[in-house]
């Protein structure tokens, strides 16, 4: 073996796959309901978000006109938030992404990031297999996680998004959810929503993975395919679901059968970073989407194949390049944490950016106010940077005040034009 050189060759992976098999294809299993997947450990190489820099002018008009308006000069707190996102009005250009079923970080998150997500005024999505897993009502239920939200939002803003993929579709949850009384006021209001699941960021082209007990396994076995490789001498099974099947017909027949179906709902769709994400976004705007969601590659995930994690689909900044100016409501997700990036997404097209993993984090660490503490930080540096930019509102800002190495590209009538 002294052939294969050790800084040149994974060869403790080599021998991990030989000791365990098809169960290195995944994270340890010790991770699975105990950590939040999506990005690798340790300090991660630049992307082309973070490589982008803001790029404020010297000369600044809408400062000026600001300054009029105001008969004083203006400061960042004269930059107004409000926002609509995909439908709904929305208090800040943020949403709680899609959390599903998964139990992450160990514990069960859904009530409490609800709640808060409701207090903040913002958009919250339910994600796939709560149902099947955990039921419509009952403590870790859908309906637990839309009413800790309906008790806290305040009148008038937010809104509710239920997610549905495969399974869901067979438990009728859109059914359920729009017909139940306890949902009725959402509904009435405007602020309740449903979202078809193209594919997740984390595992582009790959339905959901659970991993259950053998017990559970033999009770599913009729509806799921089921793989035990990961664990053989142990308990656990790979539960696998189908992700699908898209067209541009059938997904333009599934925007119309959403829009008829359930009249009173805003319609969302959430794509996967594909390569054709630019074709996909239209076909499902202009089918009558509220609101196309792009999950880039860094997306979180509550289990995926490690090959997927760290090298399928697109990067969220390629994604964003790719769509250029928007026809609808773009809403993006995948490592937003803090101000500056979202800023970045918001001036390459996006309407709002998600809050999935760091929601999720926050609200670990802190059950009563972890997501109100972490949104206060960003809100502050929204209206700091936006400030900066000479710019007051979240809807001005465009690609003219984002500067990257390579220039910040974007299409413009089948052309690219480049923003330097």
């Amino acid at each position: 073996m002294s052939a294969l050189r050790a800084d040149t060759f994974p060869e403790q992976a080599v021998r991990e796959r030989a000791r365990t098999g098809a169960a290195a294809a995944f994270p340890p299993l010790s991770d699975y309901g105990g950590a939040l997947l999506g990005e690798p450990e340790g300090p991660q190489p630049a992307d082309a978000l973070d490589a982008a820099r803001l790029v404020p002018p010297v000369f600044m008009p809408r400062r000026l006109e600001k300054l009029i308006d105001l008969a004083r000069e203006p400061l960042h707190g004269d930059v107004g938030l409000e926002t609509t996102v995909g439908g709904f009005a929305a208090r800040l250009p943020l949403y709680l992404s899609a959390f599903g079923s998964t139990r992450a970080v160990g514990t069960d998150l859904g009530r409490a990031a609800a709640a808060q997500a409701g207090a903040l005024g913002i958009p919250m999505v339910v994600g796939e297999n709560v149902v099947p897993v955990d039921g419509y009502t009952g403590e870790r239920s859908l309906l637990a996680r839309i009413s800790a939200y309906a008790d806290h939002v305040p009148d008038g803003v937010g809104g509710v998004v239920v997610q549905q993929s495969t399974e869901d579709a067979d438990a009728e949850v859109w059914n359920r959810v729009y017909s139940d009384p306890a949902t009725r006021p959402l509904l009435e209001s405007g602020r309740l929503g449903f979202e078809l699941k193209v594919g997740q960021g984390a595992k582009p082209g790959i339905g959901g993975l659970t991993v259950v007990g053998r017990a559970q396994a033999d009770r599913l076995a009729d509806q799921y395919t089921l793989e035990s490789l990961i664990d053989p001498a142990g308990d656990r099974v790979l539960r696998c679901a189908s992700p699908g099947t898209f067209t541009e017909e059938i997904l333009r027949q599934q925007v119309r059968l959403m829009r008829n179906n359930y009249p009173r709902a805003r319609v969302w769709v959430k794509l996967p970073p594909g390569r054709d994400v630019a074709a996909a976004a239209d076909v499902a705007w202009q089918a009558g989407a509220d609101a196309v969601t792009v999950d880039g590659a860094e997306g979180g995930s509550g289990w995926a194949p490690t090959a997927s994690l760290a090298g399928v689909g697109l990067p969220l900044a390629e994604c964003l390049r790719r769509i250029g100016s928007p026809r609808g409501c773009l809403l993006v997700s995948g490592r937003v944490w803090e101000g500056l990036r979202a800023v970045k997404c918001l001036a390459a097209g996006a309407t709002a950016t998600g809050l999935g993993r760091a929601a999720l984090l926050a609200v670990d660490e802190n059950p009563g106010s972890g997501l109100i503490r972490l949104v206060e930080a960003m809100t502050l540096e929204l209206r700091l940077l936006i400030s900066a930019l000479g710019k007051y509102h979240p809807a001005a800002l465009s690609t003219e005040d984002l500067w990257s190495p390579a220039g910040w590209s974007v299409p413009v009538d089948g052309l690219v034009a480049a923003q330097g």
